[in-house]
Parts: structure tokens; sequence; C-alpha cells
């Protein structure tokens, strides 16, 4: 699902968007957009945490 499907979908987009101080102090050109990608991205490590671990170079390694 791309971010903008995510965004026509999901009531989470609007509260995320509320930026961070951290994110208003770096700016954002689409605050909607950046939230909907983000919200993508957690979406996904949610439903596959399994690929979180491989592709992540801070998990730990829990084969040794």
């Amino acid at each position: 699902m791309s971010p903008d499907e995510t965004n026509d979908r999901d009531p989470r987009v609007e509260e995320r968007a509320l930026l961070l101080p951290e994110e208003r102090a770096a700016g954002s050109d689409d605050p909607e957009a950046q939230a909907a990608a983000i919200l993508a991205d957690s979406d996904e490590r949610e439903d596959h945490p399994e690929r979180t671990q491989q592709d992540s170079p801070q998990s730990p390694d829990l084969e040794g």
C-alpha cells in the first residue's frame, strides 16, 4: 500500500501529521505524506517483525 493510499483511508495520518518539536525544527514540505509514509513503514514492521530483525543493523543478533 502506498503512503497516498494509506493517507486516504487511515485516520492516524491526521494525528501523526502534527509534527513533533524536532520534526518541526527540521521542517517538512508535506507533513501528511510524511505521516503516511511513517505509518506505512510501521505497519509493515508490525505485520512482518521477522523481516525487521533481519534487515535492521540495530536489532540484536538472535542467532548467536
